[in-house]
């Protein structure tokens, strides 16, 4: 009965493992998109867990972190970040969010928002008639202010970061929340006390490998048949001795 548990075990983790690969392949294109991994750990002993250990049958998934490419847009508002640190995005409630995704644009007030139309903190609004928009490694915006000739800073696009970033919870819309498990935010300034830097009309890729996704989608569904049978082949052994009573 125990084979038939541990592969059962096996198949349920297996499933999760494939629904993470397919979730990072179906986000290959998503702007700052940081992949995810499925984790396990062995159960396979007469003392399944030892007391108050912690365990998953099915597997923990982890987000990976790893910086992605930049992809050259040509948009003043795009903005990419080089290293540590997340966009930081005021929610209708008040609450805040944290992002990878740049793909800013502006508001009928003229802020500078996200795809959600949701302000970026600081709220930075770009006067009307302005031209020239200039976002420096330090996130500094700079406009030419009608009648001026030399741009003038209107404002400054801070970084937050935290002490454990995979401990963010996402909430889709490539933003995410701030659990106890990341630890509380920081906020900074770019390129200044090891935060990252910003890069204007760029925007970062999802850190995605199709061909590592691809083959270790190959190797789940393997691990997933092996496990099928293993039920198979105990299902037969018990009937074996089912009839060996008879």
């Amino acid at each position: 009965m125990r084979a038939l548990h541990t592969a059962a075990t096996g198949m349920a983790a297996q499933e999760l493992n494939v629904q993470v690969i397919s979730n990072n392949i179906a986000n290959l294109r998503t702007t700052g998109y940081k992949k995810q991994r499925a984790a396990f750990q062995d159960l396979i002993y007469d003392h399944v867990r030892r007391v108050g250990a912690q365990a998953s049958g099915q597997g923990t998934i982890l987000r990976m972190m790893s910086q992605g490419t930049m992809s050259p847009t040509g948009n003043d508002l795009d903005i990419a970040i080089r290293g540590e640190g997340f966009f930081k995005i005021q929610m209708p409630d008040g609450t805040f969010t944290y992002t990878r995704d740049g793909s800013f644009t502006t508001d009928q007030q003229g802020r500078i928002v996200n795809a959600q139309g949701n302000p970026v903190q600081p709220t930075i609004t770009i006067p009307q008639n302005s031209s020239g928009i200039v976002i420096n490694a330090q996130g500094q915006v700079s406009v030419t202010l009608p009648g001026q000739t030399t741009p003038s800073t209107i404002g400054q696009i801070g970084l937050t970061r935290f002490v454990n970033k995979t401990g963010l919870q996402p909430i889709g819309d490539t933003l995410s929340t701030e659990p106890p498990a990341s630890g509380p935010p920081q906020d900074g300034t770019a390129n200044v006390d090891g935060f990252g830097d910003m890069q204007q009309s760029s925007l970062e890729q999802a850190n995605v490998e199709v061909v590592s996704e691809i083959s270790d989608l190959i190797a789940a569904q393997r691990a997933y048949e092996m496990n099928a049978k293993v039920i198979s082949a105990a299902d037969q052994m018990l009937q074996s001795t089912s009839n060996m009573f008879r």
